[in-house]
């Protein structure tokens, strides 16, 4: 049952050196983010050679960057995946403040969302990300 619970589950990379941060975005999202999708299995990364490894491997269909984590920030990590992975997965970005939105812009990442996290804000960018990862079915 494990196994095709886990071909199923949709799998979120969050990186943060914070170990509050990626709770936050865990407790935030929950293992099932809304009921039109499957459970969400989370990748918890602390540090950047470590998401590269994790991206280059695949099977990650969610990537949630710190842009505040030290000493590699989210930004400039997610426009690292963009010009290296060929159909890298989609990219979300945590701002330190709503005005660097045009950051995350720069960084390629489809979306960000601004510390201090709102979960319902979080929650809806998350799910309108991960609907493009999930076969529609009729």
């Amino acid at each position: 049952m494990s196994d095709s619970t886990s071909r199923t589950a949709l799998r979120v990379l969050v990186y943060s050196d914070d170990v509050n941060t990626r709770q936050q975005v865990i407790l935030a999202l929950g293992r099932r983010p809304h009921p039109d999708l499957p459970e969400v299995e989370y990748v918890e990364v602390a540090t950047e050679p470590v998401v590269i490894q994790n991206m280059d491997a695949g099977g990650i269909d969610l990537a949630i960057l710190d842009g505040e984590a030290v000493p590699a920030g989210g930004l400039g990590i997610a426009k690292q995946l963009k010009d290296e992975i060929y159909e890298c997965p989609p990219v979300l970005v945590l701002t330190g403040r709503p005005q660097d939105a045009w950051l995350a812009t720069w960084s390629r990442a489809e979306a960000a969302v601004p510390h201090p996290l709102d979960p319902v804000q979080l929650a809806d960018t998350v799910v309108s990300l991960l609907r493009s990862r999930v076969p529609a079915t009729t």
